[in-house]
């Protein structure tokens, strides 16, 4: 990637375009946690040396500039606190879904919360995306209030829409916000 995209969330939270510099602390930080991380993050498993975390970092990277997907590194206090991003980008529908994770130092700060506001000024702004979605194991309250606190319609229940790590398929929380939506909220809250 040439040019790494830089979004500033606050004074303390910064998102950059990952690279694949960010291989050994992300790989670090899932090591360290691997019990707390394992609940709800299925890839953590399949995680086991620092050439995993640069293969996904590949596998992001690699990608024509067209259908790569926006996947940033969560820095707070200059620090790597998690990742977040888009997947299953539908440039043709302009719809897309972000996902996160966030390391346990950091979590319980808003740090999530005001990276998601981010990523949706931007998906509707700069990419002309008209729906996002955020889906959550059910079960996972910290990850689903998320959603729930900026807004987004509670759409229903994804039935088995998630393999966990213990071999077991959990039921999925499936939320969405629309543009309009988005404009409406702003207009109220200066968002």
């Amino acid at each position: 990637m040439s040019n790494i995209l830089k979004i500033r969330i606050s004074d303390k939270i910064l998102l950059k375009q990952i690279e694949y510099i960010d291989a050994e602390i992300i790989f670090k930080t899932i090591n360290s946690q691997r019990e707390s991380l394992r609940k709800w993050l299925t890839f953590i498993d399949t995680t086991k040396k620092i050439a995993d975390t640069q293969k996904y970092i590949k596998s992001v990277i690699d990608v024509p500039d067209e259908n790569r997907e926006y996947i940033f590194v969560i820095f707070y206090d200059s620090v790597f606190a998690g990742l977040i991003g888009f997947e299953g980008t539908n440039k043709y529908n302009k719809k897309t879904e972000i996902g996160y994770w966030l390391s346990e130092d950091y979590r319980k700060k808003g740090i999530v919360t005001e990276s998601v506001k981010g990523l949706m000024r931007f998906a509707y702004k700069d990419l002309e995306i008209n729906r996002i979605q955020i889906k959550c194991a059910v079960g996972n309250i910290q990850s689903s209030n998320i959603p729930k606190q900026l807004g987004y319609k509670f759409e229903g229940i994804e039935r088995a829409g998630e393999l966990l790590s213990d071999g077991t398929f959990t039921n999925v929380e499936v939320y969405s916000l629309l543009k309009y939506e988005f404009d409406d909220l702003t207009n109220k809250n200066a968002m």
